[in-house]
C-alpha cells in the first residue's frame, strides 16, 4: 500500500479519536466511527460535548464524515483504534472495548489492510491480545494478509496549547515497511514531528511509562505533603523554594484521577506480575495516590473539630467534580473519593461544577450537582478543582459561601496561603 492509497477510518470518537479524525479530515477523506448513535448525531450537527473540538474546527474538517453503522467501515483500508482502556473494580486491565473494536474491524478486514492502535495498553497487548481477535474474526493471517501498527495517544484533555498536531508522535509498525507507512501517515498532520520506534512493543512500553513516571513522582510529592503537614510546614512554600534549582521537577501534590495517570500504571503492573515480577515502587505510588481522598477528609474533619464545628450533620460544599481544571472530563475522577468519605461522617455534600454535564454526573457516579451554591450555607468548603471560574471568584467570594464559622480547604493552591484554612 502507498500513502496515496490510504482510505482512513478512526474507530472511537472520544477525547482521543475525535481530535485525530478532525486533523486528518482537513487533509484526506476520513470516516469517523463510534458505536454511540447519540455521539454520532451530535457530531453530524457540528457539536462536541467534550469541548476538545469547537464548531469551527469541525467545520474545517471538510473531508470527515461520521457513522455508527459498522458496515460503513468496509470502505476503509487503514483503521485507527482510539477506544478506552479502563481498569475493572479489581484494578485489572479491562480490554473489553479494545476486543470489541477489533471484532468489529475483523468483520470488514481485507487483504492488505492495516490496523493501528492508539489506546494505552501493556507491552505486547497489540500483538498478543488484539491481533488474534482480528485473525479469528477475519480468517486472515497477520503480517501476510493484514498488518498492524501502534501509535500511542498523547491527548491532554482541556489543554488548548498542546494539541494533536503539536505533540510529537511515537509511531510503529509490524514490519519495517508498515512502520514507514504508519510514520508517513501521521507525518501528514503532526507538525511537531514523529519518532519511529523499532517495534510495536517498544511503542507500547513508551506510552505506559509516560504516565507511570508522572504517577510515581506525584506520589512522592503527596508523601512529602503528608510529612510537611505533620510538621506544620507549608508544602507549596517548600516546593517553590526547591524549585529555584534548575533541575528540580515541578510536581504538585493532589488527587490523581483521569483516564491516564490513575489507570495506566495498573496496565504495566499487571503485565509485570504476569511474567513473575512484583513492582514495588509503582504499586506503592498507586496506593498512596489512591488514599489521598481519605486523607483530605480526615484533615477537613480535624480542622472542623478544632473550630468546634459539629461534623455530623454538617453541610460541605465541594467545588469541582471533573478530574482536572477547565474540562468536563469525569473519567476516573478521584473527587468521588472525597464525596464518599464525607458520607461516612454523615456530612451533607453539595457538589458544584459548572463544566460538568449534570446528567453524566448522575449517570456515572449517582451525584446530583447543584446549579449554584447557596450563600453563607456551608460549614466547610473544599476547593477541589482549579476551574477558571473558581480562580476568578477570589477568596472573598468563596469564603462568602460559608457560614460565619467555616473551614476552607484549598487542594489546588488557587488561593494565597493566608486566604485558606487548610492546604495540601
Amino acid at each position: 500500500m502507498q500513502i496515496q492509497d490510504v482510505k482512513l477510518a478512526v474507530v472511537g470518537l472520544g477525547y482521543v479519536g475525535l481530535p485525530l479524525a478532525v486533523e486528518f479530515g482537513k487533509k484526506r477523506t476520513v470516516l469517523g466511527f463510534d458505536i454511540n448513535p447519540r455521539r454520532v448525531a451530535e457530531l453530524k450537527e457540528g457539536r462536541d460535548h467534550t469541548l476538545e473540538v469547537d464548531e469551527a474546527e469541525l467545520a474545517e474538517a471538510k473531508q470527515l464524515s461520521f457513522s455508527n453503522e459498522a458496515e460503513h467501515l468496509a470502505q476503509a483500508n487503514v483503521f485507527i483504534v482510539t477506544v478506552p482502556t479502563p481498569i475493572d473494580q479489581y484494578k485489572q486491565p479491562d480490554l473489553t472495548p479494545l476486543v470489541r473494536a477489533s471484532e468489529t474491524i475483523g468483520k470488514v478486514l481485507k487483504r492488505g489492510d492495516i490496523v493501528i492502535y492508539e489506546s494505552t495498553v501493556y507491552p505486547g497487548a497489540t500483538e498478543e491480545d488484539c491481533v488474534p481477535v482480528l485473525e479469528r474474526v477475519s480468517g486472515l493471517r497477520f503480517n501476510e494478509d493484514f498488518f498492524a501498527g501502534y501509535s500511542p495517544e498523547r491527548i491532554n484533555p482541556g489543554d488548548k496549547a498542546h494539541r494533536v498536531s503539536t505533540i510529537k508522535k511515537v509511531t510503529s509498525g509490524s514490519t519495517p515497511e508498515i512502520a514507514d507507512l504508519v510514520d508517513a501517515l501521521y507525518g501528514e498532520i503532526i507538525v511537531a514531528g514523529t519518532h519511529k520506534a523499532p517495534s510495536i512493543r517498544v511503542a507500547e512500553a513508551a506510552k505506559v511509562i509516560e504516565n507511570t513516571q508522572r504517577d510515581v513522582n506525584i506520589a512522592l510529592i503527596n508523601e512529602l505533603a503528608l510529612i510537611f503537614n505533620k510538621m506544620g510546614i507549608d508544602t507549596q512554600a517548600v516546593l517553590e523554594a526547591a524549585g529555584t534549582k534548575w533541575n528540580f521537577l515541578p510536581f504538585r501534590p493532589g488527587l490523581v484521577g483521569g483516564h491516564c495517570i490513575g489507570v495506566d500504571p495498573y496496565y504495566l503492573t499487571h503485565k509485570a506480575q504476569s511474567i513473575g515480577y512484583h513492582p514495588e515502587i509503582i504499586l506503592a505510588g498507586r496506593r498512596l495516590n489512591d488514599s489521598m481522598g481519605g486523607y483530605v477528609v480526615s484533615q477537613l474533619v480535624k480542622g472542623m473539630t478544632q473550630r468546634c464545628i459539629q461534623v455530623q450533620g454538617s453541610r460541605v460544599l465541594l467545588m469541582g467534580l471533573a478530574f482536572k481544571e477547565n474540562c468536563p472530563d469525569l473519567r476516573n475522577t478521584r473527587i468521588v473519593d472525597i464525596v464518599r468519605e464525607l458520607g461516612e461522617y454523615s456530612i451533607a455534600v453539595d457538589v458544584y461544577d459548572p463544566w460538568v454535564d449534570p446528567q453524566e454526573a448522575q449517570h456515572e457516579y449517582g451525584i446530583e450537582l447543584v446549579s449554584s451554591p447557596a450563600q453563607g450555607a456551608y460549614d466547610a468548603i473544599i476547593l477541589a478543582v482549579a476551574h477558571e471560574q473558581f480562580v476568578a471568584m477570589g477568596s472573598q467570594a468563596i469564603h462568602a459561601l460559608g457560614k460565619p464559622e467555616h473551614v476552607l480547604y484549598d487542594l489546588k493552591y488557587v488561593l494565597k496561603a493566608d486566604e485558606a484554612d487548610l492546604r495540601l
